[in-house]
C-alpha cells in the first residue's frame, strides 16, 4: 500500500510517521510537500503533528490553505482514507473535513503524557481492526487539544457514531480525572460521516513498538491494511 505523509513548515512528527509506516509496517511511503498539490497516486494520507506555519492565527488555520490541502479535500470526498494526528487533527477541523475545533487546554499548559483512549466505534477505516470498547494506551503532547463543538454538533456526533476515541481511566471510565485537556465529553478523536477521515489528538505513530512503551497505535494503521 502506498501512503502519503504531508510535511508543512513546522511539522515535526512527519519523520515519525515515516518510520512507523516504512520501518515498522513495511509500507511504501511518499513524502507530500505542502506546496505541491500532486498526491502522487497514494492510497492513504497522514497529516502529522507539529506546529504548521508556527500555529500563527490558530492551529491549522493557515495550513488549510496550502495547495496540497485542496487535493486532500478532494481525495477525502472521494472516499480516500485520511488521518490527522494532533496538529493534523486541527488542520482537518479547520479544513471542514471534520466537525468541531481544538482550543487551548483547560489548564492553559502544554501537556506531554501517556493517556488511555477507548475505541467508541470500529466503523472507520482506521479502527476496523480494533474492538469496540478496547482501551489503547497512546501518548499525547499538545497545548491546544481541548475538543469543542456546539451542543447540536456534539449530539449529532454521538447519534451518528462519529466519536471514535474518548479519554478514559484504567478501568475504561470516561472520568474528569482521565480527561487531560478538558475536551468536551472526553472526546479524543472524531470521524466524518463516511468513516474515511479520522482525527485524534493522541499520537499513534509514537506507540508502535514495545521499546516506545506501547504498540497500541499500530492498530490504527493496520486497520487500513486489513480492508
Amino acid at each position: 500500500m502506498k501512503w502519503g505523509v504531508i510535511t508543512f513548515p513546522g511539522s515535526l512528527d512527519d519523520r515519525d510517521a515515516f518510520y512507523c509506516l516504512e520501518a515498522v509496517l513495511g509500507q511504501q511511503v511518499v513524502p507530500l510537500w505542502h506546496k505541491d498539490p500532486d498526491l502522487h497516486g497514494v492510497d492513504a494520507i497522514i497529516l502529522p503533528g507539529g506546529f504548521s506555519y508556527g500555529d500563527y492565527l490558530r492551529c491549522g488555520a493557515i495550513a488549510r490553505f496550502s495547495p496540497v490541502m485542496q487535493s486532500v479535500v478532494d481525495f477525502a470526498n472521494a472516499g480516500g482514507p485520511v488521518m490527522g494526528m494532533c496538529n493534523g487533527f486541527q488542520i482537518l477541523c479547520e479544513s471542514g473535513l471534520l466537525p468541531g475545533a481544538l482550543i487551548r487546554n483547560q489548564s492553559l499548559s502544554y501537556i506531554c503524557e501517556w493517556t488511555r483512549v477507548r475505541v467508541e466505534t470500529t466503523k472507520t477505516v482506521f479502527t476496523a481492526a480494533c474492538r469496540e470498547g478496547e482501551i489503547l494506551r497512546i501518548p499525547i503532547k499538545h497545548g491546544e487539544g481541548c475538543y469543542v463543538a456546539d451542543d447540536t454538533v456534539l449530539q449529532q456526533l454521538e447519534d451518528n457514531g462519529q466519536v471514535v476515541f474518548r479519554y478514559v481511566n484504567e478501568t475504561g471510565e470516561a472520568t474528569e480525572a482521565a480527561n487531560p485537556n478538558g475536551a468536551l465529553r472526553n472526546i479524543a478523536g472524531v470521524t466524518n460521516a463516511h468513516g474515511n477521515v479520522v482525527g485524534l489528538m493522541p499520537h499513534p505513530e509514537h506507540a508502535v513498538e514495545a521499546l516506545l512503551g506501547s504498540k497500541d497505535g499500530r492498530k490504527l494503521f493496520t486497520s487500513v491494511l486489513a480492508r
